[in-house]
């Protein structure tokens, strides 16, 4: 695949750990290859336990929110406060990442991260939680976000080098993917054995592992990338960059509407183990563990696949779509539940898809921005989608909202699969392929020759 205009061309420093070259690197790669650079491995290994740690206290949050009000709008809202930072200073955040070292900015937002589960975990424990308080709590993790997620994003690739960036970039979904595995099965335990703050506790406690990853990396073995110099025009300049390349605008366009309307499943998620199924939280648990197993299958072929294309983005959003209209109709909660496996995987496969096809694409001087341009629409997006979600489904059921979420999704694929094809001078082939019927993507020129050679 073609990385685009400013790709990572120059030659990272020699270490025993970095590839020779991208393109060797990428016909040598196995599913696990990023694995071997020390300082990946060890910035993987304690996202394990963080985001094991993260999985417990978004379960335990979206509980005690329900817990304490009985509304999806409450839901709603506090999903809101925990994006709406990203969505007002998201681009300012990465205009920063691009100026400040990587490294120390994540030790600042992941100890300001463990600060606020810990003092969640304090307000619960003792008794005295108000749901303000987990408004407060959300809306402080979401300021923390601005800088953490572009950091975290660009830090990536100066662990692994351009050759190994989409491996990565895969393998963190994975484990994200996996520590949800486990965090809403150890979550659920503890909600109905002992309360949901020992859920916020244990997640304030895992910020040590991801710290002290951190402070273990061998500086000398991460491939530098030059920072941004302070200077005027540099959040303008970002959005020019973006707003100037089809393959940056309309994948970040397609994650925005799938992260504003399709995955809003907090909301939808609670609201059918809670009013649909009547099942309670087990229940609860139980949906985000199936999808976290379709979502871990889906990051790990995508770290097999090795590559980002556009075509793949744009099927997958559209299966994804799909899936959560027949979720909505599904009768029963075992039909329900076994739906949430495939809907993981696509989900999972439209963000690695996206996010690395803009990484690649993207100058490493301006990743900060583009990345926190891609965070913001994703996830900023929710402070818009996630309370109007759970009005409607207030309003008109759980089943009306995830049907709506997933239609708007759908239409949202198809409109831009068709903007990309033509833009990339690309027509509809429609065709029969030993025996079979084909339909698929070809440039126009070669549509026009086989129309001439017919």
């Amino acid at each position: 695949m073609s990385t685009g205009p400013g790709a990572d061309s120059a030659p990272a420093p020699a270490t025993h750990d970095s590839p020779p070259t991208p393109e060797r690197a990428s016909r040598s790669s196995s599913m696990f290859s990023s694995l071997k650079i020390r300082n990946y491995r060890l910035f993987f290994l304690g996202q394990v336990v963080s985001n094991t740690g993260t999985w417990m206290q978004r379960i335990a949050q979206d509980w005690l929110v329900l817990s304490l009000t009985g509304s999806s709008t409450a839901v709603g809202i506090t999903t809101a406060l925990q994006f709406l930072p990203m969505l007002l200073f998201g681009l300012y955040g990465g205009v920063l990442v691009d100026r400040l070292p990587k490294r120390p900015a994540l030790l600042v937002t992941q100890t300001a991260m463990a600060v606020t589960g810990l003092a969640l975990a304090f307000l619960t424990l003792s008794g005295h939680v108000q749901v303000w308080h987990v408004y407060l709590a959300a809306f402080a993790v979401g300021l923390a976000t601005v800088v953490d997620n572009p950091a975290r994003q660009s830090f990536v690739s100066e662990m692994v080098g351009p050759g190994q960036l989409q491996n990565a970039v895969s393998l963190n979904s994975a484990n994200f993917q996996s520590a949800r595995l486990v965090g809403p099965a150890v979550a659920g335990v503890l909600i109905t054995g002992v309360g949901t703050g020992w859920a916020f506790l244990f997640n304030g406690l895992s910020f040590v592992a991801p710290i002290a990853g951190l402070l273990m990396m061998r500086a000398r073995e991460l491939h530098v990338v030059e920072r941004a110099p302070r200077g005027k025009g540099q959040l303008r300049e970002g959005l020019k960059y973006v707003a100037s390349r089809p393959e940056l605008i309309w994948p970040i366009v397609l994650v925005g509407f799938i992260g504003t309307f399709g995955f809003n499943f907090p909301v939808w998620l609670s609201a059918y183990a809670d009013d649909t199924f009547h099942a309670g939280a087990g229940a609860y648990s139980l949906f985000n563990t199936l999808m976290a197993i379709g979502s871990l299958a889906g990051a790990l072929l995508a770290a097999r696949r090795g590559t980002a294309r556009l075509r793949i983005l744009i099927a997958a959003a559209v299966a994804f779509g799909a899936l959560e209209v027949v979720a909505a109709v599904a009768p029963c909660l075992w039909l329900f539940s076994l739906l949430m496996v495939p809907i993981g995987i696509f989900g999972l496969t439209v963000n690695v898809t996206a996010n690395t096809a803009v990484q690649m694409a993207t100058d490493p001087a301006m990743r900060g921005r583009v990345m926190a341009l891609f965070m913001m629409v994703f996830m900023g997006g929710t402070p818009l989608g996630a309370p109007l979600v759970g009005w409607i489904t207030d309003a008109y059921g759980a089943r009306v909202g995830f049907a709506l979420g997933g239609l708007i999704s759908m239409v949202a694929a198809v409109t831009i699969g068709l903007v990309l094809s033509r833009v990339g001078g690309l027509r509809l082939s429609v065709g029969w392929h030993h025996g079979h019927p084909r339909v698929r993507f070809v440039p126009r020129e070669r549509r026009e020759q086989l129309a001439v050679t017919a």
